[in-house]
C-alpha cells in the first residue's frame, strides 16, 4: 500500500503542474482577447470619427446649397427690381434681398466653421489610423509572442498526459476514483503528508492510534478533519 500511495503522491504532483499549465495557457488566450479587443476599440473610434467626419461634411454640403439658393434668390430679386413701378413694391424686393444677405452671410460663417472643424476631424483621423497601424503591428508581435508560450505550455502538457496515463495503470482504480473526488471537492489536493503527529493539509492533530498505523503503511488513511489522503515519509524516504 506504502508503493500505491507514493504513486498516488506522484499522480498529485503531475496534476498539479498540469493545473498550472492550463491556468498559464487560460491566461495567455485571456491576453490574446485583450489585444484583439484593445485593437477593435481603436478600429471602433476610428469608424466612429469616419461616421462623424461624413455628417460634418454632409452638413457642410446643405449649407452651400442653402448658401447656392440665396444667392440665387438676390439674383433674381435683383432682376425684379428692374420691373418694379411702385415704391412699396421695391422696398419689398429691397428687404427680400437684404434678408437674403444677411443670411447669406450666416450661411458663409457656418460652412467656415465646418470647413475649419472638417480639416480637425481628418487630422485627428489620420493620426489614429497612423496610430492604430502600428498598435496593429505591435499586436501582430505580442500575439506571436503569446502565442509562442501557449505552444511550449500545450507541449509539456501533452508530455505530461503520457507520462499520467502510464502512472495511472499501477493504481487501483478504487484507489484512484477517491482520489480524483477529493481533488474536485479539495481544490487540487486530495494527498497531503503527515508529519509530527498532524495532518499538513489541515494543519490538524491526527489521533496517535491512526498516526501510528501510517507507518505501518498498510492501508489508505485520510485525514478525519479535511478528509484528504494522508502519506507518511520515513526518514530516507525520497
Amino acid at each position: 500500500m506504502r508503493e500505491k500511495l507514493m504513486l498516488l503522491e506522484d499522480l498529485q504532483e503531475l496534476d498539479l503542474k498540469a493545473d498550472g499549465t492550463q491556468a498559464r495557457i487560460q491566461d495567455a488566450l485571456s491576453e490574446v482577447e485583450a489585444l484583439d479587443s484593445r485593437l477593435q476599440e481603436a478600429r471602433d473610434a476610428i469608424e466612429a470619427k469616419r461616421e462623424e467626419l461624413a455628417a460634418l461634411e454632409e452638413e457642410r454640403k446643405t449649407l452651400e446649397e442653402n448658401l447656392a439658393t440665396e444667392h440665387a434668390n438676390i439674383t433674381r430679386s435683383e432682376a425684379n427690381l428692374k420691373g418694379i413701378t411702385t415704391q412699396k413694391e421695391y422696398q419689398a424686393v429691397n428687404k427680400e434681398i437684404a434678408s437674403a444677405r444677411k443670411l447669406i452671410g450666416e450661411l458663409e460663417e457656418q460652412i467656415l466653421q465646418k470647413t475649419t472643424r472638417g480639416e480637425e476631424l481628418k487630422g485627428e483621423l489620420d493620426a489614429m489610423e497612423s496610430d492604430t497601424a502600428t498598435l496593429e503591428e505591435n499586436i501582430v508581435t505580442q500575439k506571436a509572442e503569446v502565442q509562442a508560450r501557449i505552444d511550449a505550455e500545450e507541449t509539456t502538457a501533452a508530455a505530461d498526459v503520457k507520462i499520467r496515463d502510464e502512472l495511472v495503470k499501477s493504481i487501483p482504480a478504487g484507489m484512484l476514483k477517491r482520489y480524483e473526488k477529493l481533488r474536485e471537492v479539495r481544490r487540487g489536493v486530495a494527498v497531503v503528508e503527515a508529519r509530527d503527529g498532524g495532518c499538513l493539509g489541515c494543519n490538524m492533530h491526527i489521533p496517535p492510534q491512526m498516526y501510528n498505523n501510517l507507518f505501518r503503511g498498510e492501508e489508505l488513511i485520510t485525514c478525519p478533519h479535511c478528509q484528504r489522503i494522508l502519506v507518511l515519509h520515513l526518514e530516507g524516504q525520497e
